[in-house]
């Protein structure tokens, strides 16, 4: 399994609505996910995306992988306030997401599915 392209259209169905509900996190999906807010002319996500796909592999089943393009999808990467690339979105099951900068090696990728998405 690799990590899923997505759409902005599939991130309100499949993991928060935040057009219906603005101001509280209500995270829709079945499994944690981490949601990769990446371009394609960006280095450091080019580098970063073959750990991703291997933690997909990895954890397929109970985490879900997903990648946004911030060039084609604008309106989800300005929701998150997403200023630079790649920059991650860890969500688990309940609570609310968090957000981590940068090319992630994939210990690092491991130890956030891991400690956060996972515990």
């Amino acid at each position: 399994m690799k990590a899923k392209e997505i759409t902005n259209a599939y991130f309100l169905e499949n993991v928060f609505d935040y057009v219906n509900n603005p101001s509280e996190w209500k995270f829709k999906g079945s499994r944690p996910a981490i949601v990769d807010f990446y371009a394609s002319w960006c280095g450091p996500c080019k580098a970063m995306s073959p750990n991703l796909d291997k933690i997909a592999q990895e954890y397929d089943g109970q985490i879900d992988v997903l990648k946004v393009d911030v060039d084609q999808e604008a309106e989800l990467s300005q929701i998150f306030g997403i200023r630079s690339v790649p920059t991650l979105l860890f969500i688990p099951r309940e609570g609310n997401p968090q957000q981590a900068q940068g090319a992630l090696s994939y210990g690092q990728l491991k130890d956030a599915v891991d400690s956060f998405l996972l515990k």
